[in-house]
């Protein structure tokens, strides 16, 4: 009872101190268009705070509230800059986020990273079709030869450093590979996005988007845009510009794997007979790596 009671009033302090501040903020402060009618809450609106800081509505009632004790750094920052807050006040903050962390329950660890041995079947019963699995941050987790000769360049960096996000920008070979490369990074972020706005602190998405945010002005522009897709119209063909094999348009059909934490199999799709199909063929015999390749589960 007496862990619960400190968390309840840590957690409300934290709250009370975030919902002082926002209502000493005006929207024009931060940017923002007041708009027409009278504004029933002074400063701030939740949701407008929640919007500058790159969170959830919810997520940020939750904090507001007490019911979320442990935001990142990064989320901390980020509510620093939303709210304008000086150098003793952003160390206030964090301070009251230590505070109401101490008897919380712990954070929730990374998804596991292990594919299932059937899964490994799949993936190999699909060739020549490249097929691969990802996390739900998009590590390469598991793939056939020819999905990893698919992404030119791919097979140069280490497993563990495989990921389709960090691929796409950061690798010199994806802006040539993909023939619509602008319109792929809109939906990998918008993706990243949506999940960043329900788990946040997501210890597997963290170290992701820093470094992106750190490496890519691409992707920091896009971040900052805060648009948000959850895949489900990401079924349509893609057209690659391939060193081998020259242009190519792949049917592509995602589906989530159920049983796991958040594994999605990704399929590029072709018929027998047809120069794609060929062209995968081709794909499969030259691939960099001739095996069911998994990435190290200690990543």
């Amino acid at each position: 009872m007496t862990a619960q009671r400190g968390t309840e009033a840590d957690g409300s302090e934290l709250g009370r101190f975030l919902r002082a501040r926002r209502t000493q903020v005006t929207p024009a402060e931060v940017g923002l268009t007041p708009g027409a009618g009278v504004r029933r809450t002074p400063g701030l609106r939740r949701e407008e705070v929640a919007a500058l800081a790159g969170v959830s509505i919810d997520y940020y009632t939750r904090l507001e509230r007490g019911r979320e004790t442990r935001p990142s750094l990064a989320v901390v920052d980020a509510l620093g800059r939303a709210l304008k807050l000086d150098a003793d006040e952003r160390d206030h903050l964090q301070d009251l986020v230590v505070r109401a962390a101490r008897h919380a329950p712990q954070p929730p660890t990374a998804p596991s990273r292990t594919v299932s041995p059937q899964v490994k079947l799949l993936l190999e019963s699909l060739r020549p079709n490249p097929a691969y699995v990802t996390s739900r941050t998009l590590d390469l987790l598991a793939h056939n030869p020819g999905a990893l000769a698919l992404y030119t360049g791919l097979a140069d960096w280490p497993a563990k450093q495989r990921n389709l996000a960090r691929y796409l920008f950061l690798h010199p070979a994806a802006r040539d590979l993909y023939g619509d490369w602008d319109t792929q990074i809109r939906g990998c972020v918008a993706r990243l996005r949506a999940l960043a706005g329900t788990d946040p602190d997501a210890p597997d998405l963290a170290a992701l988007v820093g470094e992106l945010l750190l490496k890519s002005p691409d992707f920091a522009k896009l971040w900052d845009r805060y648009e948000v897709t959850r895949g489900r119209h990401a079924q349509k063909p893609k057209t690659f510009h391939h060193p081998l094999v020259g242009e190519i348009t792949l049917t592509f059909q995602g589906m989530q794997l159920e049983g796991t934490p958040g594994q999605r199999l990704g399929v590029y799709v072709t018929t027998p007979g047809t120069p794609e199909h060929d062209a995968v063929t081709l794909l499969d015999m030259n691939a960099p790596e001739r095996v069911i390749r998994t990435a190290p589960s200690g990543s």
